[in-house]
């Protein structure tokens, strides 16, 4: 973000009152930084989220506890609008918002802060910051809250194709933000054979090594937005799964014609494990990397 802003847990010391413990994960895609939060609390907690600064969309992930949580225009005024399971509550910059729920034991959220400007250069035509102008509470869509669960499910992982991956999704989302209640449009066109060629040709030489979407999108002269959904209409592949199916062919040649260990072979090929690797190799090939390699002569 262009910003710096002291997150949640640095402006909350001492915790609010009840609040036990609150722990914070963050991540940057391109436009967007993603911050999940988990906190531990004993009875009733009412406090400022301190996003204020940003335009940013929550999404409350889980939660325990005999009361609901709930957002707050104002600290001692009830939101307006009733519970929705997988809720979501989106507030623009110079906008303040509380966070209060009777009793709560246990919260899980994710909050995405976007870069307004990084957005509009990214997605010039389709993206309206008009449309992050107006608060909406509780708001549903089950599309939007699938793709922040995502989101949060990876802000931790260090796999080099997460990072195409989160900037797949950020695209996605900012898709369904500009069009709320209609379904994604279906792409009209693929990629060019040159631009193709020219984009798996990039990946692979910077393997293993994470790779931006803006950056595949501009070797291809596209817009982020129509790159992605143009190169998986030509490839039948999200960017992202392309570079973990190159990632998984190098280790197969690694595997084939030399006496690396499988901790080697996993480390030159950018996985964070053995672990990793063996499933991800699995889901791409067939068979384990042990199995691969018994079965070659």
């Amino acid at each position: 973000m262009k910003v710096a802003l002291s997150n949640r847990v640095e402006r909350f010391q001492p915790l609010p009152e009840n609040v036990v413990s609150l722990e914070m994960r963050s991540r940057h895609w391109a436009g967007a930084r993603v911050d999940v939060h988990e906190q531990r609390s004993a009875g009733r907690v009412s406090y400022h989220l301190c996003y204020e600064k940003e335009t940013r969309l929550s999404a409350l992930i889980e939660e325990v506890g005999t009361s609901r949580a709930e957002p707050r225009l104002s600290a001692n005024k009830p939101c307006p609008v009733e519970y929705r399971p997988r809720h979501m509550t989106l507030v623009p910059a110079g906008m303040d918002l509380w966070g209060h729920s009777d009793d709560i034991r246990y919260m899980k959220d994710a909050t995405v802060a976007f870069d307004l400007d990084t957005l509009d250069e990214r997605f010039e035509g389709l993206f309206d910051r008009r449309m992050l102008q107006q608060p909406r509470l509780r708001m549903a869509d089950d599309r939007i809250a699938t793709i922040l669960q995502l989101l949060s499910n990876v802000v931790d992982n260090g796999d080099p194709s997460v990072q195409l991956y989160g900037d797949g999704l950020v695209a996605s989302l900012v898709a369904c933000l500009m069009s709320p209640h209609r379904p994604a449009a279906r792409p009209r066109g693929g990629l060019a054979p040159w631009q193709v060629r020219r984009v798996t040709e990039h990946i692979r030489a910077r393997l293993p090594d994470r790779v931006d979407l803006a950056e595949l999108a501009m070797i291809a002269g596209l817009s982020p937005a129509h790159f992605s959904r143009a190169f998986k209409l030509s490839t039948g592949l999200a960017p992202y799964q392309w570079q973990l199916d190159m990632r998984v062919r190098k280790a197969q040649q690694l595997l084939d014609g030399g006496r690396q260990t499988l901790d080697e072979v996993a480390d030159a090929c950018g996985f964070a494990d053995t672990s990793h690797f063996a499933r991800t190799f699995r889901r791409f090939s067939g068979c384990t990397p042990s199995q691969w390699r018994r079965r070659r002569p």
